[in-house]
């Protein structure tokens, strides 16, 4: 009683001694939620001819666009990710322990760079039509190749989206599905009944959770719809701006798509409110895998092969031949000032970003479950389930109106009083990369804070420690591989971030991304594999590290 009192009064000393923090954090959550207002705002403005054509005869092509991506990338996903989850975490085969390692590696090849792939692959001079002709005097009907459709979009974002549900699925059957699954065994239930009647109820809510993010990824991008000819949201919001130069219709686009989404945030929040499963026991006890023999054993270790074959071999295989054919033309001072502009853009935004992240994470530990700290963690998550081409629109509107009021500033530095800064440097790229993926350095950080608990910040403030020194000397020791990990996960978004980083980079400033997606637009494919390999290569790293990481924790 006197320990649990103690550490009530110790949690309102610190709240009281936490105004830097506080305020730090709030100032960030209503800088992310700014863009998101603007866009919002935009619906209410006054409606000019270009938005009334695209009210009158496209916005309904755009939105069923993208509604029959999400809905075929989603059921496609949860097709193969649940399957796959099922079949290395209830079962043991030859290469299991392969595959529940190979089976993320898609994560690191962006799906634009997959459709690029594919799609010079697949085309009359690619790869596979060309060693049919030569080698086997096969001319086949060009249908069989035509991968520039919606169905070859969904082909392309399933192959490389598929991780987002096989991952949270498979958690959540090696963790919370033992006691459900052995008593059904026991009950001499056969393995059809099992997955149909058990396994998917129960995992409804971890299906729907991956799936969503699946969704938000398809509506995010722009590199695959662009590529094969796709009227999606994002591509029309390109197209108004670039095309048009009409911001304030792109800005209504960007209102209608952000509607969606929170139309899928809305069900993915009820679906996994409704579905809950609670284990009779406290007990965390781990699935017993059955062994598997015969014609399953093989048809499984087909099957996995087949999905890393044709989700990381092929694609990574192609980019690497391709590779040694322009190494030459490619590898010059350009590519390292490419290679700079990318490291440099990364490191400034995930050292502000990281630092927020800590900060916010730090202040919601000591008010969990309040209305304060589930306000601020919905605000700083909210970056990322906007796609790339949104939240630029917004950032863009935040910056300009911020250059607008700090007119006189420039006049008096001799700069103009029309003069736009802040829009015309990597601030405004900056701010949306904070905002974009702050979300995911703060799970990083509340995961290393959860696991570490507060019991050693409260015995270091009873010692009369300051906050700030508390943090540096006992909770950041702590937490450093929490914080390691969210610097990797992050530099690996955004170094295969694609809309952002092409709308609002300052002119004549390349990345890997952009350039890779300048060479595939100019139809110089094979110059874009070097590129797209160093993006892969960051993305094998950190999903090697999260994995080992995640190997580490479970031990």
């Amino acid at each position: 009683m006197e320990i649990s009192m103690t550490g009530a009064l110790l949690r309102r000393s610190l709240r009281r001694k936490l105004n830097g923090w506080v305020t730090l954090s709030v100032i960030g959550a209503f800088l992310a939620l700014l863009p998101s207002l603007y866009i919002f705002f935009g619906l209410f403005q006054k409606q000019n001819e270009n938005w009334q054509h695209i009210q009158e005869y496209m916005l309904l092509d755009y939105a069923l666009q993208s509604l029959w991506l999400v809905l075929g990338t989603g059921a496609c996903t949860i097709i193969v990710g649940v399957t796959l989850a099922w079949l290395v975490a209830a079962y043991d085969f030859p290469l299991r322990r392969f595959f529940s390692f190979a089976f993320v590696l898609p994560l690191a090849i962006p799906p634009y760079i997959a459709a690029y792939t594919y799609g010079s692959m697949l085309s009359y001079t690619g790869s596979i039509q060309t060693t049919l002709r030569e080698t086997f005097g096969l001319t086949l009907d060009q249908r069989y190749f035509d991968i520039m459709s919606m169905k070859g979009a969904i082909f392309i974002f399933t192959l490389f989206l598929f991780p987002y549900v096989y991952l949270i699925t498979k958690t959540f059957l090696e963790k919370q599905s033992a006691v459900f699954i052995e008593n059904a065994r026991l009950l001499g239930k056969n393995q059809a009944h099992i997955f149909f009647r058990i396994v998917l109820p129960m995992s409804q809510a971890a299906i729907v959770g991956g799936a969503s993010l699946v969704a938000f990824e398809v509506l995010n991008d722009f590199g695959v719809t662009k590529h094969f000819g796709i009227q999606s949201f994002t591509a029309a919001i390109f197209k108004t701006w670039f095309g048009m130069y009409d911001v304030e219709s792109a800005i209504r686009l960007s209102a209608w798509l952000m509607t969606l989404i929170i139309g899928i945030f809305i069900v993915e929040r009820l679906v996994r409110k409704r579905k809950k499963y609670s284990s009779p026991t406290n007990r965390s006890t781990p699935l017993t895998r059955r062994k598997l023999r015969g014609i399953p054993m093989f048809a499984a270790v087909i099957f996995g092969l087949v999905i890393v074959t044709f989700s990381f071999v092929i694609p990574v295989g192609q980019l690497i031949v391709w590779a040694t054919w322009t190494y030459g033309e490619v590898l010059n001072e350009t590519f390292w000032k490419l290679l700079s502009n990318t490291l440099f853009i990364s490191c400034i935004s995930i050292t502000i970003l990281m630092l927020l992240a800590v900060t916010v994470a730090n202040v919601i530990r000591f008010s969990r479950g309040s209305i304060f700290a589930v306000a601020l963690t919905r605000l700083i998550s909210m970056g990322y389930s906007i796609p790339g081409a949104v939240l630029s629109i917004g950032v863009m509107a935040v910056v300009m109106s911020v250059d607008k009021e700090l007119g006189s500033f420039y006049s008096w530095l001799g700069l103009g009083a029309n003069k736009l800064v802040l829009s015309m440097s990597l601030f405004m790229l900056t701010f949306a990369y904070i905002i974009r993926f702050l979300a995911v350095g703060f799970n990083a950080v509340e995961a290393g804070f959860e696991k570490t608990g507060n019991r050693y910040s409260e015995a270091a403030r009873m010692l009369g420690m300051s906050m700030t020194r508390t943090f540096f000397k006992v909770d950041l020791p702590l937490i450093k591989g929490a914080v390691f990990t969210g610097f990797i996960l992050v530099f690996m978004e955004i170094v295969k971030e694609l809309p952002l980083t092409l709308l609002l980079r300052p002119y004549n400033f390349e990345t890997l991304a952009t350039k890779a997606y300048q060479y595939a637009s100019d139809e110089q494919i094979h110059q874009a594999a070097i590129p797209s390999l160093c993006i892969i290569a960051v993305g094998i790293v950190s999903v090697i590290f999260y994995h080992w990481l995640g190997e580490r924790q479970a031990k």
